[in-house]
């Protein structure tokens, strides 16, 4: 898992030449002008991103994309994604590139 955060980290990261990464106790948040993503941190088997893009206008992939509107949760957005493997930071790249576009 840590070497999948690694590679989350450099993808959000990589989106442009903007990007300020903040860390507090509970998760990484990556901005532009405001927040379009949070890391939280790594659990055993899987890695949790929130995203600032409207899951209504997304495809919510089960066990992979959610909507955690009006739900208690870590992090800015309304959608999370559960990364488990480098395949799931592939399908991953959209969503990142759509909440980055947002903020």
């Amino acid at each position: 898992m840590a070497e999948l955060a690694a590679a989350v980290d450099e993808s959000l990261i990589g989106l442009g030449e903007d990007v300020i990464k903040v860390s507090n106790q509970t998760y990484t948040a990556y901005r532009r002008i405001q927040n379009y993503a949070c890391l939280v941190p790594p659990k055993k088997a899987k890695l949790l991103v929130n995203l600032k893009a409207d899951p209504a206008k997304v495809d919510l992939v089960p066990s992979f994309a959610r909507d955690v509107t009006g739900l208690g949760h870590h992090g800015t957005g309304d959608l999370e994604l559960t990364l488990q493997t480098e395949r799931d930071l592939e399908r991953a790249a959209d969503y990142f590139r759509q909440s980055y576009a947002l903020a």
